[in-house]
């Protein structure tokens, strides 16, 4: 799937040498082991490499838009440890095309993923399995099941993978027209390496977002030769279910030809309880 590589972290030139530093100065503690006690030798070299996370960390902050977390936390961040399972169905027609409609259940945590629709040749299908479980092994209806997994949840839930996917360049264009109608948003385009692999190589996602940090409108271009190639959709009928932002609506094109996603049946389990809480 997208975002399932880790890029190196970019690092910049003054971090490096800082590093540089740091690295040579544990050498010489460890060529000097002899004046000092093994405890205090290991006490510096756990506070040096503490610091070398912390401007590592840093150094990949500062090398993703700020909009970008912004965006993601409009729609949850903060509070996603909270949710223990989801519940959507996703429904999607382009004309001509095709048209289907698929439920899913996800436990975020655990990886557990619960599927009811059909499969390619129109035959009911109803499968239940961890996503862990995936790999070059994996039965071909458990990895068909799951690249229609990663496609749903993504239109369910972008915003949010678009700040989990750590490998995906992330850039903020600033104030652009909307693709759509009237009116401007700042554009952010989000692209997944070809070299990444998984389910979105090459893919770029351009999120156009209000004063408000919401997404109001969607371009997606397909890195790859699957059809369509350009899909231009809007994002709106906003629902909240639990501490959960939801886009349930989108109309607009692919490839020209009339679309129109949208999900319904969107509840959440929250930590502490069974129930699931419905979106409103």
């Amino acid at each position: 799937m997208a975002g399932a590589g880790q890029d190196t972290v970019g690092i910049s030139p003054c971090i490096q040498n800082l590093l540089r530093v740091i690295q040579g100065i544990i050498g010489s503690i460890l060529r000097g082991a002899n004046s000092m006690t093994n405890a205090s030798r290991a006490t510096i070299i756990r506070f040096l490499t503490f610091g070398v996370l912390i401007l590592t960390s840093t150094s990949w902050a500062q090398t993703r838009p700020p909009i970008l977390e912004q965006i993601a936390k409009t729609y949850g961040l903060d509070s996603f440890g909270q949710v223990e399972a989801i519940r959507y169905t996703w429904n999607g027609e382009i004309t001509g095309l095709f048209k289907a409609s698929r439920k899913w259940e996800w436990e975020p945590k655990t990886g557990k993923v619960s599927f009811e629709g059909k499969d390619r040749d129109g035959k009911p299908v109803n499968v239940t399995y961890m996503r862990s479980e995936i790999n070059a092994k994996a039965d071909d209806l458990k990895k068909q099941t799951d690249a229609g997994f990663t496609n749903d949840n993504y239109w369910l839930l972008f915003p949010l993978h678009a700040y989990w996917d750590t490998s995906a360049t992330v850039t903020d264009e600033g104030m652009k027209k909307l693709p759509a109608g009237t009116g401007s948003a700042t554009l952010v385009s989000v692209k997944y390496g070809a070299e990444l692999g998984g389910y979105t190589p090459g893919d770029t996602w351009d999120l156009y977002v209000g004063k408000d940090n919401r997404v109001e409108y969607l371009v997606f271009h397909h890195g790859g030769d699957k059809k369509p190639n350009l899909v231009k959709a809007s994002w709106v009928g906003y629902k909240k279910a639990g501490p959960l932002l939801i886009s349930t609506e989108h109309r607009g094109n692919a490839d020209g030809k009339p679309l129109h996603i949208f999900m319904s049946d969107v509840a959440v389990k929250l930590t502490g309880s069974d129930k699931w809480v419905e979106a409103k």
